[in-house]
C-alpha cells in the first residue's frame, strides 16, 4: 500500500470502530436503531456511501464493496481531495442481515478508489494464489491524475487485501475511463472487462490473466452511461436459450448475443426501474442459478444521522418472454421472508370507497403483495407514511414517479416494500419497478387501503411486518 502509514492507521482505526459499533448496537439500541435507519437495507454504520460494487459470492458469502467517505457523510472528494473514495466492505450469509468489515481498499499514489468489481481466480490466472484458497480479485479505478484500472487480492476470504504492483494494469485511454465490469468467459476462456469510456459506448477488453489486457471491441449504444454489468440469463427458465443483458448507471438494459468480444444488441435500450433513486447496481457473480442485483438508493436524505445514504434491497433477475417480447423482470429475494414477523391477510374481498380494511394496522417496515381487479375504479391506493402508491388509467405512480402497468387479465399485482426511508413497489411480478427514497414528516404509521369512484374486488392480500435485520 503506497499511501502513508498516519493515513492508513487512522482510517483503519476509525472503521473498525464503526464496524465494532455494529455488534455494540445489539445491546446497547442505539447505533443501527435511529430514526431514519433503514432497518432492513444495507448501510454502512457510519459515513457516506454510493455505487455497490465488487460484488461477489464466495464459499456461502456474499460480499459487498462500497464507493465509501469513512471520515463524513459528504460525498467522497475527487482525485486529490483528503476525502477521496474508499471502498467499505460487509459480507452476508443470506443477503439480509450484513456483517461489516474493515475498508478493503484505501487510495495510494494512483489516486482515489473508485468503483470496480471482483471476481474469484478459479484457476490462479494471476499467480496470486498463496494457500489452498482461490485468490479474490478486485478491479477498480484509479483516480489520480489519469485514470487508471487497478487491482487488489486476498488469499483468505477477503479479510485482508494486497494491491498488486503492477498497477494499474490498464492505463488511460480516454476521458475518465471507469467502472470496470470483469468476469470470466469461459467459451473463450479469457476474462473480459467491459469499461466505461465516453457516452453512448461500452468498450470491451479481454486478458488471460488480469494483468495484461487487450482492445476487443467498441460497440454504439445510445446514451449508455457509466457502470456497466453484463450477465447471461436463461429465457424463461430455458438454458438452452439464454440471452446476454448489458445495462447502465440508469438501470438502461439491451438484450443481444455476446461471444467473448462483442455485445450485439436485438432490444434496447428498455428502462429497467422507474422510480428516482436507483442508480449505479450491480450484479453478484458466482451464484449459479440465480442473478442478484443491488443498487445505490442516490439521493435520499437522512437528517440528523451518523451514515449517509443506502442500498436497495437485494432482487432476483429474469428473463421472461411478454407480448413486445423478452425483457426483464426484477423481485425481492425469497431470503426477506427470515424478516417476517406478524401477518395480515384479506381474500376475495370487494372494497367499496370509504371503506379500510387496513385501519386497525400500524408499522413502518412491511411486505405487501395484492392481487386487485380494478373494476370500474377510477382510482386505488394504498397509503403508508402519508405517502400514496395508487393506480389509475393503467399506470401505477408513487412520490411523482409513473409506470405503465396495465392489469393481465383485469388483475393487476403490487408487491410494495415498506422500510423507514423507502418505498420499493414491484408490478405485474416484477415487470415494472420503482425504487423512490422519502423523508418521513412525521412519524405516521397508520394505513389506509382506499378506492374512489366505484368498487375494486380485493382477490388476495399478504401483509408482512418485516423485522429488522440489524438485530439478531
Amino acid at each position: 500500500m503506497k499511501t502513508s502509514l498516519s493515513h492508513g492507521i487512522l482510517v483503519a482505526l476509525l472503521f473498525s470502530a464503526a464496524a465494532s459499533a455494529q455488534n455494540d448496537a445489539k445491546t446497547s439500541g442505539d447505533l443501527f436503531s435511529e430514526r431514519y435507519r433503514p432497518q432492513f437495507h444495507y448501510t454502512t454504520a457510519k459515513g457516506w456511501i454510493n455505487d455497490p460494487i465488487g460484488l461477489v459470492f464466495y464459499e456461502g458469502e456474499y460480499h459487498i464493496f462500497n464507493d465509501h467517505n469513512p471520515f463524513s457523510c459528504r460525498f467522497p472528494g475527487g482525485k486529490t481531495n483528503g476525502e477521496q473514495s474508499h471502498w467499505s466492505h460487509a459480507v452476508s450469509t443470506d443477503l439480509v442481515h450484513w456483517k461489516h468489515l474493515p475498508i478493503a481498499v484505501y487510495p495510494d499514489n494512483n489516486g482515489a478508489c473508485w468503483s470496480g468489481s471482483g471476481v474469484v481466480d478459479w484457476k490462479n490466472t494471476t499467480g496470486f494464489q498463496m494457500g489452498k484458497e482461490p485468490p479474490l480479485v478486485l478491479v477498480y479505478t484509479s483516480a489520480g491524475k489519469s485514470f487508471g484500472q487497478s487491482l487488489v487480492y486476498s488469499n483468505d476470504r477477503g479479510r485482508t487485501w494486497k494491491k498488486y504492483e503492477g498497477n494499474p494494469v490498464l492505463k488511460q485511454i480516454a476521458g475518465d475511463n471507469r467502472d470496470p465490469q470483469v468476469f470470466w468467459h469461459e467459451p473463450t476462456k479469457k476474462w473480459v472487462m467491459v469499461l466505461y469510456v465516453r457516452r453512448g459506448s461500452a468498450h470491451f477488453f479481454i486478458s488471460d490473466d488480469l494483468k495484461k489486457w487487450t482492445a476487443a471491441s467498441e460497440v454504439a449504444l445510445p446514451g449508455f452511461h457509466e457502470c456497466p454489468d453484463l450477465f447471461e440469463l436463461p429465457v424463461d427458465g430455458d438454458a438452452k436459450n439464454a440471452k446476454w443483458v448489458l445495462y447502465d448507471a440508469r438501470f438502461h438494459y439491451w438484450i443481444g448475443s455476446f461471444d467473448g468480444k462483442t455485445f450485439t444488441p436485438t432490444a434496447g435500450p428498455l428502462r429497467g426501474d422507474y422510480g428516482r433513486n436507483f442508480y449505479a447496481a450491480q450484479s453478484w457473480h458466482n451464484t449459479k442459478n440465480r442473478r442478484i442485483q443491488i443498487g445505490w438508493m442516490g439521493g435520499g436524505k437522512y437528517p440528523g444521522m451518523p451514515f449517509n445514504q443506502q442500498m436497495s434491497f437485494p432482487c432476483e433477475l429474469t428473463l421472461r418472454t411478454v407480448n413486445n417480447g423478452v425483457r426483464l423482470f426484477r423481485n425481492p429475494v425469497r431470503e426477506i421472508e427470515m424478516l417476517y414477523d406478524e401477518k395480515f391477510t384479506l381474500t376475495d374481498k370487494t372494497l367499496k370507497p370509504g371503506d379500510n380494511p387496513l385501519s386497525d394496522i400500524s408499522g413502518d417496515l412491511f411486505d405487501i403483495q395484492m392481487e386487485i381487479e380494478p373494476g370500474e375504479a377510477s382510482e386505488f391506493g394504498i397509503r403508508l407514511h402519508d405517502t400514496p402508491i395508487t393506480y389509475a388509467g393503467g399506470k401505477v405512480s408513487c412520490l411523482n414517479c409513473t409506470a405503465d402497468a396495465s392489469p393481465i387479465g383485469g388483475l393487476l399485482k403490487l408487491r410494495i416494500l415498506v422500510d423507514r426511508t423507502s418505498l420499493e413497489v414491484f408490478a405485474n411480478d416484477g415487470a415494472v419497478t420503482m425504487t423512490c427514497c422519502f423523508l418521513p414528516k412525521e412519524k405516521n404509521t397508520k394505513l389506509d387501503l382506499y378506492a374512489r369512484d366505484g368498487n375494486i374486488h380485493i382477490r388476495s392480500l399478504r401483509l408482512s411486518k418485516l423485522k429488522s435485520s440489524w438485530i439478531p
